[in-house]
């Protein structure tokens, strides 16, 4: 069995187990984990939430929340982008989040060695990476939705990130299963590519400190590039002692966001300063172990005023990475995973870089 995630003088192994009850308190009797108590549910979040159950050794609710996105996958392979009590509140689909299955099976693997599982979930991570590419637009990136209201004719760079980190997290489980995909290789590749070169391609949105770090979260920048990349907007962004901003002209930071940013720095071998900002976000645990979603530092003010499954998911995992403690705890260092198929780089795609 592997230890409960830790980080020392921070957050200890009872205060994890804690954190991971409130989030499994918060699950519905469907396995549907909501951002809060009547909330509503998106995909993605709430396998960030099995994750984090899972890295805790809470395995039968994170069981349960895999469960329920194998029964409400589509037909297609997506899920709506909100729910709330089994309700769909926007039946369209975004990809980003539809992908993230594959992240969270894949993690699970990594914590339980259960090649059942794996068999079990296999179908349904098969089909929602294939409809994520059949999203793919012609330079690499991907679409970011699609659904009723039409499909996006735009990709962005957050989203196609995390497509691209969870991809590779389905190549991986394929090899694992012995089922290999060519296809999803070279998608992997040419949106590794998309990303790394060629920034213009992506809607702007780079007021949201996401957009600065999860490029490096997503496994697409690593060594100097990576490194530049963080540290040309750190101090657009960090706040000394209390975390990140989660945009870069307001005086708000928020935790899960600093807890992303302390994995993508965990990903590059910047310890110190991961540990760092792990520690400033603490100011966000209530008693119960659960995490204010934010803090608007200029007033002192909680907000919004709601305690987010998915920030205590988020603290979770970021202790896991700084602690090793479980099999799952580099996942997004991805030292491990398959890259794909790696387009060559040219002098065409150097001009086309902003």
């Amino acid at each position: 069995m592997s230890d409960v995630p830790s980080v020392p003088g921070v957050f200890t192994a009872d205060q994890c187990l804690q954190t991971a009850r409130s989030i499994a308190a918060t699950q519905e009797p469907t396995g549907a984990i909501p951002w809060s108590v009547g909330g509503h549910t998106d995909p993605w979040d709430h396998i960030e939430n099995a994750m984090a159950l899972t890295a805790a050794g809470l395995l039968e609710p994170a069981r349960a929340a895999f469960e329920w996105s194998r029964r409400t996958q589509r037909p297609e392979g997506s899920w709506p982008i909100q729910l709330r009590n089994g309700v769909i509140e926007d039946a369209n689909s975004d990809t980003n989040f539809c992908a993230y299955i594959a992240t969270g099976v894949w993690h699970h693997v990594l914590v339980t060695g259960d090649r059942r599982f794996a068999e079990h979930m296999w179908p349904t991570v098969a089909k929602a990476i294939d409809f994520v590419i059949g999203l793919q637009l012609g330079d690499g990136q991907i679409a970011w939705a699609t659904g009723p209201s039409g499909t996006a004719e735009e990709a962005l760079l957050t989203g196609c990130a995390s497509v691209h980190h969870s991809i590779r997290c389905a190549l991986a489980l394929a090899d694992y299963l012995g089922a290999p995909q060519p296809e999803w290789e070279v998608a992997a590749g040419r949106l590794g590519h998309a990303i790394a070169r060629h920034r213009d391609l992506f809607v702007a949105k780079d007021r949201w400190s996401m957009e600065w770090y999860y490029p490096v979260l997503g496994g697409a920048l690593r060594g100097p590039q990576a490194h530049d990349r963080i540290d040309e907007r750190w101090d657009d962004f960090v706040v000394a002692g209390l975390g990140i901003r989660c945009v870069d002209d307001r005086p708000w930071v928020t935790g899960a966001e600093t807890c992303e940013l302390v994995l993508a720095l965990d990903a590059i071998g910047d310890q110190e300063r991961a540990h760092e900002q792990f520690a400033a976000m603490h100011h966000l645990r209530e008693d119960d172990g659960s995490y204010w979603t934010g803090l608007v530092y200029s007033d002192g003010k909680r907000w919004p005023v709601e305690r987010t499954t998915w920030t205590g998911a988020a603290v979770i995992l970021a202790a896991d990475a700084l602690s090793s403690a479980t099999p799952g705890g580099g996942l997004f260092r991805g030292t491990d995973l398959p890259r794909g198929l790696e387009a060559e780089y040219d002098c065409e795609c150097a001009s086309r870089q902003r």
